[in-house]
């Protein structure tokens, strides 16, 4: 009998052992650190689908957006304003959810409350400033269905057929303030590249994606599909390093790691 109750003792340990370790790991989760796999090309080639990073989520403070369970909707932040929060700063990548779609997009925060914006041939203009581009060579992939969605690149270069390599041409855009960063342009004339003048309202945001021409973001509005202002309450973090990449559908196909994206910062 004292046998059988030591056995029993130990499974209600083991049970308690597991528990409190899943409880530490969804708070962690929850409140400090989200995992984030990178879906689409929006953001090329600052980041390639198949990044994985760490979503800092102390970086802005906490509304109930960024403090949800993991797989659910139930919040440890029942806020609608961020509370414990500093401000983001222009050109930083940050995660946020979409104020309609309820999913996590990825973007860089190009404009500030108050800020006017707006695209002209391609070029961005920060309060009547053009945020110089630089050439920087050449984007080159294959063209060839990348990630778990399977999705294609779209190519500067035309139409190159399966297995061809797919090219970008590249800047290094400089924002004000200095902080510079790649952009991608793949049409000469596509439909974000030039733009009536947006004035970001208090409390919101502008963002776009680097691959310019492959990203919906703040440049059109939500009735058609894009993010439009981004109200600060539903700022996620921000992305600091990759952490972690793989080319192919599963992260199990070691052979198409790339280590050179591992512990990646990303600028």
């Amino acid at each position: 009998m004292a046998s059988r109750d030591k056995g029993d003792g130990g499974i209600v340990e083991t049970i308690k052992t597991v528990f409190w370790a899943l409880v530490i790991a969804i708070g962690f989760r929850s409140v400090f650190f989200q995992p984030f796999w990178i879906p689409s090309e929006s953001m090329k080639d600052t980041l390639l689908i198949g990044d994985f990073l760490f979503v800092n989520k102390m970086a802005y403070g906490y509304s109930r957006y960024s403090c949800e369970i993991p797989f659910t909707t139930i919040s440890l932040c029942p806020f609608e304003d961020r509370f414990l929060g500093s401000e983001p700063e222009r050109g930083d990548v940050v995660v946020f959810r979409h104020p309609t779609a309820g999913t996590d997009y990825i973007k860089r925060l190009i404009g500030l409350p108050g800020d006017r914006i707006q695209m002209q041939n391609g070029v961005l203009f920060i309060n009547g400033v053009e945020a110089p581009q630089t050439p920087d060579g050449v984007f080159e992939e294959i063209y060839e269905a990348q990630g778990p969605m399977r999705n294609r690149p779209r190519c500067e270069n035309g139409a190159v057929g399966e297995g061809g390599i797919c090219k970008k041409s590249r800047s290094i855009e400089t924002l004000p303030g200095g902080r510079s960063h790649h952009v991608l342009n793949i049409d000469a004339n596509g439909p974000g590249d030039n733009t009536d003048v947006f004035t970001v309202p208090p409390g919101h945001y502008f963002v776009m994606g680097d691959n310019r021409d492959n990203s919906t973001d703040s440049r059109f509005s939500q009735a058609t599909g894009g993010v439009g202002y981004l109200p600060a309450q539903y700022l996620i973090g921000r992305a600091d390093r990759v952490m972690f990449s793989s080319a192919g559908r599963s992260l199990f196909y070691v052979w198409t790691w790339r280590p050179d994206r591992f512990f990646k910062a990303i600028e």
